[in-house]
């Protein structure tokens, strides 16, 4: 029997130290027999935010036994293992160098290849765990960082369809619980209050509505939801602007994803219209519930990965890594961190003062 390929995936680009140890079944699609996550919530709770140097020195502390976790967990042993797969970028340098350091030295004590990945691909490729995904297909990536839709052609071929010019979509979640009084991290709460809010109370503005495509803007609804809030009396006034940001956040995505739709349409060698939806805010509910109801409306089949799989993890690195080990696309131990590393490369850098849609 020809044994399956066992990857050790490694994650470490924010906040969460990760370890998953990734192989295939008869089929060539993904197995997770691990997956573990420690998260630095508590760490960073009182800054409102994460604070790099505190977020690099927790990954310091717990990486070696979150691996150890994975192993163990995944009944595998260290001799099992034929690569092993780290996140390279994006993400806080700090953290980025230390999974880089630890995986380097991993693979280069097992005698093993080491292989690169870029978070976002991993993101890309997380709903391989649960569905069948063909090429070409349309990516929607939400997450703390990132917010863009994607043309995904290939495994490691991207074009950039639309993208945030300020703040990311999970940012913006973050920032408007934080003003709310909600704790870090906040983002997903806003759901839970906006459940018991009117979603009519607040005209809330939606930047960049009627132009730039199916480009992305939020600073300027969180400086209105900053204004609101020196004005809000009550606890119902709370839920009521959640509930209206929850909802002006729906109406942006289901007019720019619709916008999408048909930039993705004009490649003509697509042979099934798949939208695929990934990252953190991935696992709103609403947001979810929204998309899906529009995939209907024009035809699209819609793909999520697990809830589990939404945030950051390190089996969706663990995913790309088993892609890139079957393609023999292995790194040198001297590969850098990399805090931006796009999907596309060719793509315009679109952030700060002056950007021209």
């Amino acid at each position: 029997m020809i044994k399956k390929p066992l990857i050790l995936g490694i994650e470490s680009s924010c906040d969460e130290t990760a370890a998953s140890l990734v192989t295939e079944n008869d089929q060539g699609s993904p197995v997770i027999l691990s997956n573990i996550i420690s998260s630095q919530v508590e760490v960073h709770k009182d800054f409102g935010g994460v604070v790099p140097e505190l977020a690099a020195r927790s990954h310091i502390e717990k990486i070696d036994l979150i691996v150890q976790r994975a192993i163990n967990e995944s009944e595998k042993s260290i001799e099992d293992i034929d690569a092993v797969a780290c996140t390279a970028g994006p993400g806080l340098i700090v953290c980025l160098s230390v999974g880089l350091s630890f995986a380097k030295t991993f693979a280069s004590i097992i005698n093993k290849p080491f292989i690169a990945v870029n978070h976002l691909e991993g993101h890309a490729l997380s709903p391989k765990s649960n569905s069948l995904l063909d090429y070409p297909y349309l990516l929607l990536l939400i997450s703390g960082g990132h917010s863009q839709y994607l043309n995904v052609q290939n495994f490691g071929k991207y074009k950039r369809l639309g993208t945030t010019i300020d703040d990311a979509l999970g940012e913006a979640f973050d920032k408007t619980a934080k003003l709310l009084g909600v704790e870090f991290p906040g983002g997903p709460q806003i759901e839970v209050l906006a459940k018991k809010g009117d979603p009519e109370k607040y005209n809330l503005p939606k930047p960049i509505f009627n132009k730039g495509g199916c480009n992305l803007s939020f600073a300027g609804l969180k400086t209105a939801v900053l204004k609101i809030t020196k004005t809000i009396k009550t606890e119902q006034e709370k839920f009521d602007l959640a509930a209206s940001f929850q909802k002006t956040i729906e109406e942006i995505l289901y007019k720019k994803t619709k916008i999408a739709f048909e930039q993705f349409e004009k490649n003509k060698t697509i042979k099934k219209k798949v939208f695929v939806v990934a990252g953190g805010v991935a696992a709103n509910k609403k947001i979810r519930s929204m998309l899906i109801n529009l995939c209907k409306e024009k035809n699209y089949e819609s793909i999520f990965p697990p809830i589990e799989l939404c945030g950051d993890n390190a089996a969706m690195i663990g995913i790309v890594g088993l892609e890139k080990f079957k393609l023999k696309q292995f790194n040198d131990l001297d590969y850098p961190a990399k805090p931006r590393w796009a999907l596309d490369e060719e793509a315009n850098f679109l952030k700060g003062a002056g950007v021209k849609l």
